[in-house]
């Protein structure tokens, strides 16, 4: 179980005997801008005991259509036949795994932090470090917004848990193909 988890810190404590191949999968959908379609969706992943971490819909450039984005753990021969039956749904265009590809990723979180007026001044150090933008500050709490890769959002949270984090919301991933590809 251990050893499980220093390989892929990012995967929960498994019983002994539990595929190894669990992974985090970045799924792309384009489908069909109607109603009960993300329901439909949803319940693949559900009857397959894959828990949906993140989704992101967004219209796509033609107006009948949606993209999604949805980030779920799993492995990958139940995510295989997870594919294989959203591109049998009648509103599903495509849909793909783009787990190992080279692709652009990107996140957008807002973090609340309350501190005293010494830590607040650590904390928009660290904000600066980060890049982060300053979206409210107040005499009791600084609200941060960060774009970027996930793994920056997770580090930025690392760095605040030394502080009284208020809340953190994040968007969940978006990506992008390289290059001439479409998503």
């Amino acid at each position: 179980m251990a050893a499980n988890q220093a390989q892929n810190p990012g995967a929960p404590a498994c019983a002994v005997g539990v595929n190894e191949d669990y992974k985090k999968h970045a799924i792309s959908l384009f489908v069909s801008n109607k109603p009960g379609v993300l329901i439909r969706i949803a319940l693949v992943f559900a009857k397959r005991g894959y828990n949906i971490e993140s989704l992101v819909v967004s219209p796509a450039r033609e107006i009948a259509y949606s993209r999604m984005i949805i980030t779920a753990s799993g492995d990958t021969k139940t995510l295989e036949q997870i594919l294989k039956q959203l591109n049998k749904l009648v509103d599903v265009i495509s849909a793909k795994d783009h787990t190992g590809e080279v692709v652009v990723e990107r996140e957008l979180g807002l973090i609340k932090v309350r501190g005293t007026a010494q830590q607040r001044t650590e904390i928009l150090q660290i904000a600066h470090a980060f890049e982060c933008k300053v979206v409210d500050l107040t005499d009791n709490a600084i609200l941060l917004q960060l774009t970027g890769e996930p793994y920056l959002l997770d580090s930025l949270e690392k760095m605040m848990n030394n502080y009284e984090v208020i809340e953190f919301i994040r968007t969940g991933k978006v990506i992008v193909s390289r290059g001439d590809e479409i998503t």
